[in-house]
């Protein structure tokens, strides 16, 4: 049934999609399987009908069952509809230790749904996930794209409801955003590693990223 259901990308999506192909050689476009699976879950409002798949088959030129696979094995992925805001709680051992279980127990009880549930007006959906790689930070939860960290009950309601309003607060300069009033993404203790400029051949050969932080969004193509 959700092949039936047409899928096309739009004029402007279409322009990424040739971006995208034009790095690879006409025998390994299937190499841009996975950015034309996100590029298509965003457009389809974060999940990935069957339709959707089936076009970047054809895009790329390879059977539907090359492209499932893929949608299949990453869990960025979304296979299912997901709430407009959609929150991924981290579950693993650091951000248990430091109060995951109160954050999750606050999400559930404030909106009413458990882990794995969309709220019925289609604002929230709720997963707990495995690590996020903010265990800095703990406890934490990745909101669509963005992390908000150092979470509280308090501060995760404060959240919650910010989203209601459709202005959740915004990122700071590294894409993620302490809850507790922190100016940088750094743990309690500050910058603990790292203090000095890593040596090796890309900093030797005089390759400086042109991009700012600050601006990455800018840069992803959609």
């Amino acid at each position: 049934i959700q092949s039936r259901t047409p899928f096309h990308f739009t004029e402007e999506n279409y322009v990424y999609v040739n971006k995208v192909l034009s790095k690879y050689p006409a025998n390994f476009r299937a190499a841009g399987i996975i950015p034309l699976l996100d590029l298509a879950q965003r457009q389809a409002g974060g999940w990935l009908p069957l339709a959707a798949m089936d076009k970047v088959a054809q895009v790329v030129g390879v059977a539907p069952m090359r492209v499932y696979e893929v949608a299949t094995f990453y869990t960025m992925f979304n296979r299912e509809k997901r709430g407009k805001y959609f929150i991924q709680l981290c579950g693993t051992t650091p951000c248990m230790i430091c109060g995951a279980g109160d954050i999750k127990k606050t999400i559930t009880e404030h909106l009413g749904i458990e882990d794995g549930e969309t709220t019925p007006d289609g604002l929230f959906t709720l997963l707990e996930v495995e690590c996020l790689g903010a265990c800095a930070n703990a406890p934490m939860i990745q909101l669509n794209d963005d992390y908000y960290e150092c979470l509280t009950p308090k501060t995760t309601i404060e959240l919650l409801e910010a989203c209601k309003k459709g202005a959740p607060p915004p990122m700071g300069k590294w894409g993620s955003l302490p809850m507790n009033g922190q100016v940088s993404c750094e743990g309690p203790l500050g910058k603990t590693c790292l203090t000095t400029i890593p040596a090796g051949f890309v900093r030797e050969g005089g390759f400086e990223g042109s991009v700012d932080p600050a601006s990455v969004k800018e840069h992803m193509g959609y």
